[in-house]
């Protein structure tokens, strides 16, 4: 058996609760199976719908399967059945049932990272002029082009002149 492949006792339970092909067009259907051992793969892996392994058949018609049956609630439907199915038997404490999120990633921005900006955005030309001109510098200076650090004068070290470059 591969690996995040579905055995032949999980597949008994769940195929009877995946929806029948009744479209009638030339070619036969993938074989349903075959596409959700492709769905868990991508699941299991993380990896991008593109790297899906070819043994389970072109990756846009394993998403759209995916796609298909989120849109219509097989997952949830799977799932509220197997719940079911597992109560009935014993083996769900509701006190401490939970799905696991530990695998879940999330996005840079979503721990603070910032925006991209496009190449095309400029800096605010008056926060510059004004920075420019509280270090001391003048407005043709170099400033202005490459934004260093501002080290403001301080008490103890003499402020830094800026030379024109020409």
């Amino acid at each position: 058996m591969k690996r995040h492949a579905l055995t032949d006792e999980q597949w008994e339970l769940i195929e009877p609760l995946l929806p029948r092909r009744t479209a009638r067009t030339g070619r036969l259907p993938k074989e349903t199976r075959l596409m959700l051992d492709g769905i868990f793969w991508i699941l299991s892996t993380g990896a991008p719908w593109r790297d899906l392994p070819e043994r389970f058949g072109p990756w846009q018609t394993v998403y759209d399967y995916f796609r298909n049956w989120r849109k219509s609630g097989v997952f949830s439907s799977i799932l509220t059945a197997l719940q079911i199915k597992l109560d009935k038997a014993g083996y769900i404490d509701w006190d401490v049932w939970c799905v696991d999120g530990a695998s879940v990633r999330a996005t840079r921005a979503a721990a603070g990272a910032g925006n991209k900006v496009s190449s095309d955005t400029k800096t605010n030309p008056k926060i510059m002029l004004w920075a420019a001109q509280k270090a001391g510098l003048d407005q043709s200076s170099t400033f202005l082009l490459t934004a260093r650090e501002l080290r403001l004068p301080s008490k103890s070290r003499p402020a830094r002149s800026a030379s024109k470059s020409g």
